[in-house]
């Protein structure tokens, strides 16, 4: 079963619940064994990034990272284009529910288009090198005016194999209460579906905004790599 036919067969009615109920949402494997060591061992091949951050250097956390650039390998941009029509039928109920009047379009690359349109023009999809001690402090990632709400992580190494330690972690901010953590355990190949900034919450009087982070822990051991696909542009 090829990439597109996994992302196609996935319950995307379970996907969907989790995502409103818990803002996130796993995939399991979608990349094989492969796939992951092509996608992770092209970190030192600068022709495919247009730039590097060393978290530490921002106060980001420890580790560093690359942003591809356009054109972007064959299979970030078949993820992005596949996964993105689902999501944005998700994204557009949350704008219902937020009473946001913005609507997104069904096809990434009109998305893309307005992003463009908007001065958004560089792409975000990034790869992600941690070694041991390395994390991830709890961020968002936004980038200009117009933000997809959803996003998506691929763990690229094997748990507990290549690396222990470095959990994906998120945090759920509801109004006039405490933060609510939640670890996302993932299998290599595995992608984990999170709302990017605000996610609706049904309460008992009614809908109201939910602020979501997102991080890793520290690497206890080992090194991990993680593709990640955001679906806006940056500015």
């Amino acid at each position: 079963m090829d990439l597109l036919q996994k992302i196609g067969s996935l319950d995307w009615n379970a996907i969907a619940k989790n995502l409103n109920e818990q803002g996130y949402a796993t995939t399991g494997p979608l990349l094989t064994m492969d796939e992951c060591h092509q996608l992770a061992g092209g970190y030192n091949d600068s022709s495919q990034f247009r730039s590097r951050v060393v978290m530490g250097r921002h106060g980001f956390g420890r580790g560093e990272y690359q942003y591809y650039s356009y054109p972007l390998p064959d299979i970030i941009q078949s993820l992005r284009d596949s996964l993105y029509p689902r999501l944005s039928s998700i994204a557009n109920e949350w704008n219902r529910a937020l009473r946001n009047p913005h609507s997104y379009p069904l096809e990434h690359r009109e998305f893309i288009q307005l992003c463009h349109q908007a001065g958004q023009t560089r792409p975000t999809p990034l790869l992600l090198q941690y070694q041991k001690d390395d994390y991830n402090c709890l961020h968002q990632d936004l980038y200009g005016e117009l933000v997809f709400p959803i996003q998506a992580a691929f763990l690229l190494s094997r748990p507990e194999t290549d690396f222990t330690g470095g959990e994906f972690v998120l945090t759920e901010q509801r109004p006039r209460m405490q933060s609510r953590v939640m670890v996302v355990p993932l299998q290599q190949g595995e992608a984990v579906l999170f709302a990017v900034n605000h996610r609706p919450q049904q309460g008992t009087r009614g809908t109201y905004r939910v602020t979501m982070r997102h991080g890793v822990s520290a690497i206890r051991s080992g090194q991990r790599f993680t593709l990640g696909v955001i679906f806006h542009d940056a500015q």
